[in-house]
């Protein structure tokens, strides 16, 4: 009897572990969407912060825009019990993280945490390097969805396996949690995270800054922007590039730059995670970040990622294929002087246009214009699109069938 009990044992652990698997494999179809503490807030996090932070995320009608997860940053940590458990904060999160996950659940959100994996934190607090099962088991635990996992102090580890050690750790914790991959894109993580991750960071940190390059680290939007072309390939259900959070309502950048931020980063089917302070929003920025009709664009079922199709150095053109036979054109002037658009559709042969890699074609025929910033169609692709576009902004159409 005892030997068949070990038998039965060791078969049920097998298929818990399967089905985790193919949870895991199937837990972003679509880019992730919610909040993230680190832009604004920094290590100046707390439960108190969290609370109001999931409140403001309801209540700003974000969660009804398709936000989901409230996630903190570095800093909840503060150190390991005497049998390796990690330990929140308990001056700043003194409920623990159990029940801060029970309170932003019952708001019908999604929780995150940080860690890294190295043997610290970037702001030097404890890694999960060698703990890595372990703290996946703590988090599930918690009642944890999302987890971000940093690169810091990794003291010359295979990113490839560090990684893949986590990910093993997440998919046998016994909860479902999307894992995002922080490594900066060093190792070019687009070749190996699918599967490993859900998403992955391609590039250093953003800065609130539109067109700029930091001696001190960081980029702006538009030198993370030409990072990503040439990685539409690798984006899709599942497996997504992650060029680093949202800026957006930080103050850094006029609203016009803020507008193209967000495009853009919907354009390219990148996680959205905002950054700001959601409990005193400019009501331009809330309506900014809460723009159902560009957030359909980056949450289309297709998963493609835009590519860009035209370089006129000022004047770039990126498309984003769609289902249904539709697609995405964003016309981005990188100047700050304002430019004039005369568009021809049929001069660059759009109806035979192959997107993405021969993935996806249009049909042969004219498409209705939607102006997703103006909420209004403009015409159809049987007339030239005329346009003047303003410094550091972006005009953004979709292309439907007539029909529609």
């Amino acid at each position: 009897m005892k030997n068949v009990y070990i038998l039965l044992s060791v078969t049920l652990v097998i298929k818990f572990t399967g089905i985790a698997g193919q949870t895991f494999e199937k837990l972003a179809p679509t880019p992730p969407m919610g909040w993230n503490s680190w832009n604004k807030f920094g290590c100046n996090v707390s439960e108190i912060l969290i609370r109001e932070m999931a409140d403001a995320m309801v209540e700003s009608g974000m969660h009804d825009a398709g936000y989901q997860y409230i996630v903190i940053d570095d800093c909840w940590q503060s150190g390991r019990d005497n049998t390796g458990n990690i330990i929140a904060d308990p001056e700043r999160f003194p409920s623990g993280m159990k029940a801060l996950a029970d309170y932003i659940h019952s708001k019908g959100l999604k929780f995150g945490l940080y860690s890294c994996a190295g043997s610290k934190t970037c702001q030097g607090r404890p890694g999960s390097r060698g703990y890595q099962f372990q703290d996946a088991r703590q988090y599930a635990a918690w009642g944890v969805d999302y987890l971000k996992y940093d690169w810091c102090y990794n003291e010359g580890q295979d990113a490839k396996a560090a990684y893949k050690t986590m990910s093993d750790a997440l998919k046998q914790c016994g909860r479902p949690i999307v894992f995002s991959i922080c490594e900066w894109g060093d190792n070019k993580p687009w070749e190996w995270g699918k599967g490993t991750g859900h998403l992955w960071r391609t590039t250093a940190d953003i800065r609130d800054c539109f067109d700029c390059t930091l001696n001190w680290g960081g980029l702006g939007v538009l030198q993370i922007l030409d990072k990503q072309a040439g990685l539409e390939e690798y984006a899709g259900p599942g497996h997504w590039n992650d060029p680093d959070m949202l800026e957006i309502g930080n103050g850094g950048q006029t609203i016009s730059e803020y507008r193209a931020h967000f495009s853009l980063w919907c354009m390219l089917a990148a996680p959205l995670m905002a950054g700001n302070d959601l409990r005193d929003m400019d009501e331009s920025i809330r309506l900014l970040l809460t723009n159902k009709e560009v957030i359909a664009i980056n949450q289309d079922t297709s998963g493609m990622q835009a590519f860009k199709f035209l370089d006129y150095g000022d004047l770039e053109i990126w498309v984003k294929a769609l289902s249904n036979d539709e697609a995405s054109f964003c016309f981005l002037n990188r100047s700050n002087a304002p430019v004039n658009l005369e568009f021809n559709w049929r001069q660059f042969g759009l109806y035979h246009f192959s997107f993405a890699n021969s993935r996806f074609n249009l049909r042969k025929n004219d498409y209705q214009i939607r102006d997703l910033w103006k909420h209004k169609n403009t015409g159809t692709t049987a007339d030239v699109l005329s346009a003047s576009i303003g410094g550091h902004d972006i005009l953004m159409v979709r292309l439907m069938a007539i029909d529609k």
